[in-house]
């Protein structure tokens, strides 16, 4: 029942490793898989002078290719349980054992860890944004997902073959609409988060209120209507 983390990272040369190292110093119960996704910066060098496990692309792919190319690792290395888990040092590895237990006690699909599960969300632009999307998931789905934005997300083996080979499967609160209304078993625990100390972050204001808006568009107009898969 291995589990593994994978770590999409671009331009992350100021925070990759802090995030990689706290693994391997305090964290080796768990496999680790960092994805440069083609950066521009040294965070490929970086990985590749410390020997971290890699799999450097040559090209950026986007956050939905790199995480791909990590699931397909974690399929044919047969991992039971694969964890998205960011390289800026915003997710705490300590809440994955609370993950996992989760999954295993609920037989769930996805176990999204959750900033406002147990918490209030803050009131901010992009906490407006989240709850339009929380509000529009449950409408379509009847499922509450409290942070649908959530980047730390445990998988399962058949999830991770799915996302592994299956187009239109994509890091993203559209398709955890979508597998809902599949049949999905989607849970959530709560963490917590820390704030980026280095570097940016892709999505500013505009980026944020664009990313909002195709999620919206995609969940009410594109997986409303999605042929919906059979799930063994």
């Amino acid at each position: 029942m291995k589990t593994l983390i994978i770590i999409p990272a671009y331009n992350e040369e100021k925070n990759i490793e802090k995030v990689v190292d706290n693994l391997i110093n305090h964290y080796s119960q768990y496999d680790y898989i960092v994805v440069n996704d083609g950066s521009k910066d040294s965070t490929g060098m970086i990985c590749k002078k410390n020997r971290y496990n890699l799999l450097d692309l040559p090209i950026n792919l986007g956050l939905a290719g790199g995480i791909q190319t990590g699931f397909q690792y974690a399929y044919e290395h047969g991992y039971s349980y694969a964890l998205q888990f960011d390289g800026d040092g915003q997710h705490q590895p300590q809440y994955i054992e609370k993950m996992l237990e989760k999954m295993k006690m609920e037989k769930a699909d996805i176990v999204i860890g959750s900033r406002f599960l147990e918490q209030k969300k803050p009131k901010n632009l992009r906490m407006i944004g989240s709850n339009f999307l929380q509000t529009i998931i449950y409408v379509t789905t009847k499922k509450k997902i409290t942070d649908p934005t959530s980047g730390m997300r445990l998988f399962n083996r058949e999830m991770i073959k799915k996302f592994a080979y299956t187009m239109n499967y994509g890091p993203e609160p559209d398709t955890i609409s979508y597998l809902v209304r599949c049949g999905s078993k989607i849970e959530e625990v709560q963490v917590e988060m820390k704030e980026r100390e280095a570097g940016e972050s892709y999505l500013n204001l505009k980026r944020s209120i664009q990313y909002m808006l195709q999620m919206c568009m995609s969940i009410i107009f594109i997986q409303m209507f999605r042929k919906r898969e059979k799930l063994t």
